[in-house]
């Protein structure tokens, strides 16, 4: 069933695209202009409070709340993140963390599957991983790792968890790192879309990457109650469209300069990461702007800022539609709508 509930008339082209291209399974799209939401609809078996896992999304609210913490003096981008984290063996800064410079985007010994729900195991073998590269020198995406260790330095600084820094620092109600019982029925159920493109071989860093521990690699395992409860903050976090879109929208003057660009030593293309937001890039073309910063997730969730239109941008959808290169074909027609406005 279709559900439009806010569409400034100026907008209906993307909405327009938004039905057109949503096919299968739930989806939903929230936009929000100079603070004010211009875009707020829905499709398929969802209600108006409907969340769901929206992957490497969640990153970017790491990202946010490390701005914050750099702006209010708590964060220094140049310290080692030994200084927070003195168990942290590697020669990494804070700002290299942040850039997906440090080498540790995967760990060499095989954990047990249970670990993935184990902070304290996470963080810990990681503290002790030997950097792939010399930090700094280049860069690779964390694809999960960037989530217990950006994490645990937000937890050192503030003695918080991400959990808790996400729902009580960010103002945003319906983000959650993980999910919290209360909301279990709000919560849809992930459902395979298929795969888009061409799957290249993956590189064997990024097989570590993405099978260790190997729970990561059980089908349906997002969909477990273990998953849910669990703080995985590069890929279990919750949220609806319009939490993102308004999370966007509050960030849309916060200037996120390129920290790392070209070739990408995990995803095996050419990416741009500022501090913790992905940029757009060849692997994800999320946005024309090359300034705008946000981040995609797996499957099709996508947010982004736009700081020069003053745009936010939230897309969430329960149908996941896997490929390792490009723009979902379900994004390109309603960011390509966007930008015609």
């Amino acid at each position: 069933m279709w559900f439009p509930m806010i569409c400034d008339p100026a907008f209906r082209s993307v909405v327009e695209a938004f039905r057109e291209g949503v096919g299968d399974g739930g989806a939903a799209l929230s936009i929000t202009a100079g603070g004010r939401t211009v875009v707020d609809v829905w499709h398929g078996d969802w209600e108006r409070d409907t969340v769901v896992n929206v992957f490497s999304v969640t990153k970017g609210w790491l990202a946010a709340l490390a701005h914050r913490l750099v702006d209010n003096g708590s964060l220094d981008l140049d310290a080692p993140v030994s200084r927070y984290w003195p168990e942290f063996r590697a020669p990494v800064t804070v700002a290299q963390l942040l850039s997906h410079q440090a080498g540790l985007p995967a760990l060499r010994a095989g954990l047990p599957a249970e670990s993935l729900y184990s902070w304290d195991a996470m963080t810990s073998a990681l503290a002790a991983e030997t950097p792939w590269w010399e930090p700094g020198t280049g860069h690779g995406y964390h694809v999960v790792t960037f989530g217990w260790l950006v994490g645990e330095v937000l937890r050192r600084v503030t003695g918080e968890d991400v959990r808790t820094l996400v729902e009580t620092e960010l103002g945003v109600p319906d983000l959650f790192v993980g999910l919290p019982e209360h909301a279990d029925s709000r919560a849809a159920e992930l459902v395979n879309g298929g795969v888009a493109g061409d799957m290249p071989i993956p590189l064997p860093i990024a097989v570590k990457a993405l099978a260790n521990p190997p729970s990561l690699l059980v089908p349906g395992v997002a969909n477990t109650l273990a998953w849910r409860r669990a703080q995985i903050p590069a890929a279990n976090g919750h949220a609806s469209a319009r939490a993102l879109a308004s999370l966007y929208g509050g960030l849309t003057g916060l200037d996120v300069p390129v920290r790392s660009d070209g070739h990408d030593q995990v995803m095996n293309g050419n990416t741009r990461f500022g501090l913790g937001f992905m940029l757009p890039n060849e692997v994800r073309p999320f946005s024309p702007n090359p300034r705008a910063f946000g981040h995609p997730g797996a499957g099709g969730s996508l947010a982004f800022a736009d700081p020069d239109t003053g745009i936010g941008f939230g897309y969430t959808t329960n149908r996941l539609v896997i490929s390792t290169s490009g723009a979902d074909a379900r994004w390109t027609t309603m960011v390509d709508e966007l930008y015609q406005i």
